[in-house]
């Protein structure tokens, strides 16, 4: 057994984990609401979904009763 090949892939994980803690401490800080512009990707997404004014109201009595 290499334990100084172990103990530096360790100190490697250990490494990773604190950064994967880091972020995600910084993504949960971060969740109040934002400022500013929102991104190109996300303005584009809005675009999805039911066109406007597809949801009228229905026809008058002319027309159904007539």
């Amino acid at each position: 057994m290499n334990l100084t090949k172990i103990l530096e892939d360790l100190r490697q994980e250990r490494a990773q984990i604190d950064e994967a803690i880091l972020s995600l401490e910084r993504l949960a800080a971060g969740s109040g609401p934002r400022r500013g512009r929102p991104p190109a990707w996300l303005k584009a997404q809005k675009g999805r979904g039911r066109p406007a004014k597809s949801k009228e109201a229905p026809a008058t009595k002319s027309a159904a009763g007539a």
